[in-house]
């Protein structure tokens, strides 16, 4: 009898070339969310950071009020708070077009995959 009652053999073959065609639609949705940028604003638009899909930060723009030398700290943390939001953005966004690539796979909990 066969591995499937009525399907025939294991096609190991065909279920390679499936994982070869899903790597490329993988790799092909995180290079064109590397393309693309996210902008990420804090402090009612004090700090604003653009970052691409590829976690490059691309911009960072201080609005010179926000500039005090005798609170550093500040500014500090409004750098970071805008560029983890924009993190976060950009991760998604690359989530998003993997789930697109996946497409009828999406809703499957692959490790390491998200």
């Amino acid at each position: 009898m066969s591995d499937q009652e009525g399907q025939g053999p294991f096609d190991l073959g065909a279920m390679m070339e499936q994982a070869r065609s899903l790597q490329e639609s993988m790799l092909k949705a995180q290079e064109e969310a590397k393309n693309h940028t996210v902008e990420a604003s804090v402090g009612g638009g004090m700090v604003t950071v653009q970052i691409s899909g590829g976690l490059e930060v691309r911009s960072v723009k201080i609005d010179p009020a926000v500039i005090n030398p005798n609170d550093k700290a500040m500014l500090e943390d409004l750098v970071a708070a805008a560029v983890n939001q924009a993190i976060q953005k950009a991760q998604a966004l690359t989530n998003e077009s993997l789930q697109k690539a996946l497409g009828p796979l999406a809703g499957l909990q692959i490790p390491g995959l998200f």
